[in-house]
Protein backbone atom coordinates (compact mmCIF):
# COMPACT_ATOMS: atom_id res chain seq x y z
CA UNK A 1 0.00 0.00 0.00
CA UNK A 2 1.20 3.36 -1.05
CA UNK A 3 0.24 6.70 1.37
CA UNK A 4 -1.60 9.50 -0.32
CA UNK A 5 -3.52 12.73 0.54
CA UNK A 6 -6.16 11.00 -1.43
CA UNK A 7 -7.84 12.58 -4.40
CA UNK A 8 -6.37 15.40 -5.50
CA UNK A 9 -7.95 16.58 -8.97
CA UNK A 10 -10.01 15.51 -11.63
CA UNK A 11 -9.24 17.16 -15.13
CA UNK A 12 -12.45 17.60 -17.74
CA UNK A 13 -12.45 18.23 -21.10
CA UNK A 14 -14.41 21.08 -21.79
CA UNK A 15 -15.61 23.20 -24.29
CA UNK A 16 -14.51 26.56 -23.16
CA UNK A 17 -12.29 27.55 -19.68
CA UNK A 18 -13.53 30.23 -19.25
CA UNK A 19 -17.05 29.24 -19.22
CA UNK A 20 -16.79 26.55 -17.48
CA UNK A 21 -14.48 28.46 -14.82
CA UNK A 22 -17.52 31.08 -14.54
CA UNK A 23 -19.96 28.26 -14.00
CA UNK A 24 -17.43 26.58 -11.04
CA UNK A 25 -17.09 30.08 -9.46
CA UNK A 26 -21.09 30.75 -9.46
CA UNK A 27 -21.75 27.28 -7.82
CA UNK A 28 -18.85 26.89 -5.44
CA UNK A 29 -16.58 29.59 -5.32
CA UNK A 30 -13.79 28.23 -6.86
CA UNK A 31 -9.94 30.32 -7.22
CA UNK A 32 -7.79 30.14 -9.93
CA UNK A 33 -4.30 28.67 -9.26
CA UNK A 34 -3.05 27.95 -12.19
CA UNK A 35 -3.58 28.93 -16.16
CA UNK A 36 -2.75 28.58 -19.63
CA UNK A 37 -3.35 28.59 -23.04
CA UNK A 38 -6.18 25.55 -23.25
CA UNK A 39 -6.63 25.02 -19.09
CA UNK A 40 -7.88 26.28 -16.10
CA UNK A 41 -6.82 24.95 -12.79
CA UNK A 42 -9.08 26.09 -9.86
CA UNK A 43 -9.07 24.68 -6.29
CA UNK A 44 -12.60 25.25 -4.35
CA UNK A 45 -12.31 27.34 -0.95
CA UNK A 46 -10.56 26.03 1.98
CA UNK A 47 -9.25 22.67 0.23
CA UNK A 48 -6.59 21.35 -1.73
CA UNK A 49 -8.90 19.85 -4.54
CA UNK A 50 -8.02 20.83 -7.85
CA UNK A 51 -10.65 20.72 -10.97
CA UNK A 52 -9.04 21.08 -14.13
CA UNK A 53 -10.50 22.41 -17.19
CA UNK A 54 -8.88 21.65 -20.17
CA UNK A 55 -9.97 22.95 -23.47
CA UNK A 56 -10.07 21.11 -27.10
CA UNK A 57 -10.12 17.43 -25.73
CA UNK A 58 -11.96 14.65 -27.04
CA UNK A 59 -14.96 13.42 -25.17
CA UNK A 60 -16.52 16.53 -23.63
CA UNK A 61 -19.38 15.57 -21.01
CA UNK A 62 -19.17 12.30 -21.65
CA UNK A 63 -18.57 10.00 -17.77
CA UNK A 64 -17.35 7.23 -19.84
CA UNK A 65 -17.45 4.95 -16.64
CA UNK A 66 -17.60 7.82 -14.31
CA UNK A 67 -21.00 8.40 -13.51
CA UNK A 68 -20.48 11.67 -11.32
CA UNK A 69 -18.29 13.84 -8.87
CA UNK A 70 -18.87 15.08 -5.80
CA UNK A 71 -18.77 18.07 -2.92
CA UNK A 72 -19.77 17.49 0.48
CA UNK A 73 -21.48 20.64 2.33
CA UNK A 74 -20.09 21.66 5.40
CA UNK A 75 -23.81 22.42 6.61
CA UNK A 76 -26.82 20.39 5.14
CA UNK A 77 -29.13 23.66 5.54
CA UNK A 78 -27.21 25.04 2.45
CA UNK A 79 -28.71 22.07 -0.18
CA UNK A 80 -31.12 25.25 -1.06
CA UNK A 81 -28.76 27.54 -1.75
CA UNK A 82 -27.24 24.93 -3.70
CA UNK A 83 -29.87 23.97 -5.82
CA UNK A 84 -30.37 27.78 -6.90
CA UNK A 85 -26.71 28.40 -7.59
CA UNK A 86 -26.38 25.52 -10.08
CA UNK A 87 -29.55 26.81 -11.40
CA UNK A 88 -28.49 30.11 -11.59
CA UNK A 89 -25.12 29.31 -13.04
CA UNK A 90 -27.11 27.54 -15.95
CA UNK A 91 -27.19 23.79 -14.69
CA UNK A 92 -29.76 21.92 -14.25
CA UNK A 93 -31.39 19.57 -11.84
CA UNK A 94 -31.17 15.91 -12.45
CA UNK A 95 -32.31 14.60 -8.88
CA UNK A 96 -32.10 15.73 -5.05
CA UNK A 97 -33.57 14.32 -1.87
CA UNK A 98 -31.94 12.93 1.38
CA UNK A 99 -29.89 9.73 1.35
CA UNK A 100 -31.40 9.47 5.26
CA UNK A 101 -33.05 12.18 6.95
CA UNK A 102 -30.77 15.17 7.30
CA UNK A 103 -28.11 14.33 4.34
CA UNK A 104 -29.31 15.86 2.30
CA UNK A 105 -28.33 15.52 -1.81
CA UNK A 106 -28.89 17.39 -5.12
CA UNK A 107 -27.33 15.88 -8.74
CA UNK A 108 -26.77 18.52 -11.23
CA UNK A 109 -25.06 18.59 -14.78
CA UNK A 110 -22.85 21.28 -15.37
CA UNK A 111 -22.54 23.31 -18.96
CA UNK A 112 -21.03 20.79 -20.26
CA UNK A 113 -23.17 17.82 -19.32
CA UNK A 114 -20.72 16.16 -16.12
CA UNK A 115 -22.71 15.18 -13.27
CA UNK A 116 -21.62 16.37 -10.36
CA UNK A 117 -23.34 15.43 -6.90
CA UNK A 118 -24.20 18.19 -3.84
CA UNK A 119 -24.19 16.75 -0.60
CA UNK A 120 -24.13 16.29 3.15
CA UNK A 121 -22.85 13.81 5.14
Amino acid sequence: MIRTYGLTHIALAVRDAERSLRFYQEVLGVKVVYRDATSIQVETPGTHDVIVFEENRRGIGKMAGVTHFGFRLVDPNDIEAAVESVRRAGGKIVDRGEFVPGEPYVFATDLDGYTIEIWYE
